[in-house]
C-alpha cells in the first residue's frame, strides 16, 4: 500500500488531523462524516468495522452513536491517536482499535453488519484484494470512497509525494462485480480537490465551497466531481 511507512511515523500521526482538517479542511471533515452517516445510519447496536481507521475520526463518531465498532489500521501511531480521541469522547469502553493488514482481515466471514473505508482506496496497490476482504467479513453493507480519474485531482496528482490511485466509474463497477457486491447508490462531490481547501482559511473556503456545491448540483457536477462515495450491498 502506498505510504504505509509514512503513515506509521509518530510525527505524521500527531499532526495528521491538524494539517488536513483545520482551516478549509474543516469543510472536508464535515462532508466526509456526513457521507458516512448518510450511508450507514442507523448505527445503534450495529456491528461495524472501519478499515484504515487512522486517528479514529469515524470510529469514535459511530461509537458515540451506539455502534459496536472495530477500527483497524496498520499504523500503531495512528491507533494511539484514536485511542486518545476515544478516551476524550468517553467511549473508550465501547469500541476496539486493532492493528492489522486490510488484505488479510483477522475476522471470520460475515462477522460485521457494515464494513467501510474512507481515504483508503487511493493508496491501495491491489484494490480488488482489499475490497474482496471487506466483502468477505461483511454481512450486509460495504461503503468506501475513491478519488476520480477525470477530475481536477488528476491535474496535480503527479506532484504529490505518494500520488494517488484515481478511478473511473467503470473501474469501480468492475471492482464491485469482482467482489460480488451490488451498488446501491453513489454520491459524487468536490469539483475542487481536497488539497485546495486545506491551503486556505475557513472564511475564504466557505464561499468557494458554496460555488463548488452549486456546480456539483448541476448536470456538470457528477462528471467533474473529484470524490465519489460508493454504497454497496453484499450479494
Amino acid at each position: 500500500m502506498k505510504g504505509a511507512e509514512w503513515y506509521q511515523t509518530d510525527e505524521v500521526a500527531e499532526e495528521y488531523e491538524e494539517k488536513r482538517f483545520s482551516r478549509g479542511g474543516r469543510l472536508i471533515d464535515r462532508r466526509e462524516k456526513r457521507a458516512v452517516l448518510d450511508a450507514v445510519e442507523p448505527v445503534d447496536e450495529k456491528r461495524m468495522l472501519e478499515i484504515a481507521c487512522g486517528t479514529g475520526r469515524f470510529t469514535v463518531m459511530l461509537a458515540e452513536r451506539g455502534a459496536d465498532i472495530v477500527g483497524l489500521d496498520i499504523s500503531a501511531a495512528m491507533l494511539q491517536q484514536g485511542r486518545q480521541k476515544a478516551r476524550n469522547a468517553g467511549v473508550a469502553d465501547h469500541l476496539e482499535f486493532m492493528r492489522g493488514d486490510a488484505a488479510r482481515l483477522p475476522f471470520p466471514d460475515d462477522h460485521f453488519d457494515t464494513v467501510f473505508a474512507m481515504r483508503f482506496f487511493h493508496l491501495a496497490d491491489t484494490p480488488a484484494t482489499f475490497l474482496s476482504e471487506m466483502c468477505r467479513v461483511a454481512k450486509e453493507q460495504v461503503f468506501f470512497d475513491t478519488f476520480n480519474a477525470r477530475s481536477t485531482r488528476s491535474v496535480y496528482n503527479w506532484l504529490l509525494p505518494m500520488g494517488s490511485r484515481l478511478y473511473t466509474r467503470s473501474e469501480v463497477e468492475g471492482l464491485l462485480d469482482g467482489a460480488d457486491l451490488r451498488l446501491v447508490d453513489a454520491d459524487h462531490d468536490w469539483i475542487l480537490p481536497y488539497g485546495f481547501y486545506r491551503k486556505i482559511p475557513g472564511g475564504i473556503a466557505d464561499p468557494i465551497r458554496s460555488v463548488d456545491e452549486a456546480i456539483g448540483g448541476s448536470p456538470l457536477g457528477d462528471p467533474l466531481a473529484s470524490v465519489s462515495y460508493w454504497n454497496a450491498r453484499v450479494e
